[in-house]
């Protein structure tokens, strides 16, 4: 009933940790899991007479995400103190972006049902992070942690465009993709290198007024965005049939019973007294600076999946998955190169392939066979030399041992390779026929589904090596007479 009479508004913020080596404004390194307050210096506590120097890498990463989501790059830019006190904060302002945003506008496309849709960007903007406050280090004190302070990030805002969680999620799902296949960010949502933001409102189908939001801070998996933006639709649905206003405020997610809380009541951008940061110069983005960027953009994850469908006949499943992750796709764009069945490369893929590296725990950069052989073990079923299960269950797995290298070598030294020979196949098909001359009574009399129980005695006679596209046809001629 909810869903006939309100309609949901959802902008998402993701802050994204950028991959350089040293954090925004000093040398500091970025690696995660150090012990606490390791990675530190005087310019990131905010110590006196202290001055940034800005990091030209994070600059080229945060462009490099804004020219991927088409948005328009601002050539003079400049940095704005966001002053708030908090205890992982040392200097009491955050160093970021406010009037001019690094990169405006744009849109990632999502596609849910074959329906697309464009999410609209506001803005990606520069910033450095905070520190990390721990809460139960010790029952008396806060523990500090400032080793993530000054690390980099772009935080990419949307329009407030998004209309359910299904929408979040696919878009949290492909901006993750995004992230990952330009090297940009790891996407790791547990670490904290990704971290989401959700203002949700409703209001009226038909209004056009958004309703008072809510902010629901950190939230740390899709699937918890998911969970929190579900639950608080409901909480101010509730609230709007009951009569009773939606208080603007900040919320955090409790992800053991799937409710939210109030943390405080939600700051205005002028609570935060932005100013132009005295101490860093404005920068300015070169033509060429542009364009080395632009020359470095590899194909994204909508381009493949349209050029898989498009040009190799897969299915948007398949291809959905095989792009999912940038190693599956590098692995399966030098596959290709080397064979033309793309159909049969997709299937390997994400079967044998696939489940083997589940078994074993391990990325496909670690995968044991290289493209040109499974280009050869693919081949070999293709032309009719190997049934595809005896090439998974027998073949494979010894590529994959490491055992040996050449797929036909392979099956010659274990007699696998199927045999065309008619007159060969024929006294398979007549051994398997006497074996169970009930069965075929019972094909004649018009049980025609016992073909199948045939092909495999043959198969099974045959060692695998019979074609099984001759003995249908020959066990069909012969089951017939």
């Amino acid at each position: 009933m909810h869903e006939e009479v309100y309609e949901t508004v959802i902008g998402l913020e993701v802050h994204a940790q950028l991959l350089t080596k040293s954090k925004l404004f000093s040398t500091d390194e970025t690696e995660f899991g150090a012990e606490p307050n390791t990675h530190i210096s005087t310019v990131n506590l905010g110590y006196p007479g202290t001055l940034p120097v800005l990091n030209e890498e994070a600059v080229r990463l945060a462009v490099k995400m804004g020219l991927a989501c088409n948005s328009e790059i601002e050539t003079l830019n400049y940095f704005a103190r966001k002053n708030y006190f908090y205890p992982d904060l040392p200097k009491g302002y955050q160093i970021s972006q406010h009037t001019a945003p690094i990169c405006k506008g744009g849109y990632i496309k999502i596609v849910q049902s074959a329906n697309e849709k464009e999410i609209r960007l506001n803005r990606i903007h520069l910033e450095e992070d905070a520190g990390k406050s721990i809460h139960d280090k010790n029952d008396n004190f806060t523990s500090l942690d400032f080793n993530r302070a000054g690390i980099p990030l772009i935080e990419i805002v949307t329009e407030p465009c998004i209309s359910n969680a299904d929408e979040a999620v696919a878009f949290l799902t492909n901006l993750r993709r995004i992230l990952r296949y330009l090297d940009i960010c790891d996407g790791n949502m547990e670490e904290g290198s990704l971290r989401c933001d959700a203002n949700v409102s409703i209001r009226k189908k038909g209004d056009s007024v958004l309703g008072t939001k809510v902010e629901i801070k950190n939230l740390n998996s899709i699937r918890n965005v998911k969970r929190a933006i579900e639950f608080e639709v409901n909480r101010m649905q509730e609230l709007a049939e009951n009569n009773e206003a939606v208080v603007q405020q900040t919320r955090s997610f409790d992800a053991m019973n799937g409710t939210t809380f109030s943390l405080r009541s939600k700051e205005e951008a002028n609570d935060y007294r932005y100013f132009p940061d005295p101490d860093l110069p404005p920068f300015e983005i070169t033509a060429e600076f542009l364009s080395s960027i632009k020359q470095s953009i590899p194909a994204l994850p909508e381009q493949l999946i349209k050029k898989y469908i498009e040009s190799f006949n897969l299915s948007r499943y398949d291809a959905e998955v095989i792009t999912d992750d940038k190693e599956t796709a590098a692995y399966f764009e030098k596959l290709i190169l080397l064979t033309t069945s793309y159909k049969a490369a997709a299937n390997w893929l994400l079967g044998p392939v696939k489940s083997y590296l589940n078994e074993k725990g391990l990325p496909i950069t670690d995968f044991p066979v290289n493209p040109a052989q499974m280009a050869s073990l693919i081949a070999l079923v293709e032309d009719g030399s190997l049934h595809f299960s005896t090439a998974s269950s027998k073949i494979f797995p010894e590529l994959a041992s490491g055992k040996a290298t050449d797929p036909l070598q392979i099956a010659i030294s274990m007699n696998l390779i199927q045999t065309g020979d008619e007159t060969q196949i024929l006294e398979w098909v007549k051994q398997a026929m006497e074996k169970m001359p009930d069965k075929v009574l019972e094909y004649k009399k018009g049980k025609k589904g016992l073909l199948g129980l045939f092909v495999g005695e043959v198969k099974k006679i045959s060692n695998g090596k019979a074609d099984p596209l001759l003995t249908n046809q020959l066990l069909i001629k012969k089951l017939e007479k």
